[in-house]
């Protein structure tokens, strides 16, 4: 490969890199046609963008990033695909149902990531990658707890209401 088509190459993946929040890194090697097609097709569907890359490019690339993604090469060796997203569990959850889909596969293999400006080495993270909640999903929880006792207190006010009516339709029937 020419040197032109290899900077090529690293600018277009840094600027993928920059483009998506959450970088993953797994290896999909040893998977089939088939497999391969399969996976990239979920990828796909849950807005995973799903590349093949050189473990030197993908290097260079992300010293070219402008951030310090250092802590992610002990693990890029080998074959490596990374998976670029911006919601920061999907490529995790796509990792793991593909494998639960198909009991003979192994792969992908989990390798790294950076997920919420934290960095994850090796398959023991996954399930907390799996489990771990988005921003969007945090700030709605947060409301939900604010809404909670406004909802309640509400509740309350409009029950009462009933049962005072209640009362008193009870009372003008008696007396009546």
């Amino acid at each position: 490969m020419r040197k032109e088509l290899k900077g090529q190459l690293i600018d277009s993946l840094c600027e993928e890199i920059k483009a998506y929040p959450h970088l993953y890194i797994a290896d999909i090697g040893g998977l089939n046609s088939v497999q391969t097609s399969k996976l990239r097709r979920a990828a796909f569907r849950r807005e995973v963008k799903l590349e093949v890359v050189k473990n030197t490019l993908l290097i260079k690339a992300l010293e070219k990033s402008g951030f310090d993604y250092s802590e992610l090469f002990p693990v890029i060796k080998g074959e490596t695909a990374i998976m670029l997203s911006n919601t920061n569990n999907a490529p995790a959850k796509l990792i793991k149902d593909y494998r639960a889909g198909d009991k003979n596969v192994t792969k992908p293999v989990f390798k790294g990531a950076y997920v919420e400006e934290c960095f994850y080495l090796g398959e023991q993270h996954l399930e907390e990658l799996v489990n771990i909640k988005s921003k969007n999903e945090l700030i709605a929880d947060v409301v939900a707890l604010l809404q909670s006792p406004v909802k309640n207190v509400i509740s309350q006010l409009q029950s009462g209401s009933n049962t005072i009516t209640g009362v008193l339709k009870t009372l003008e029937e008696r007396e009546a």
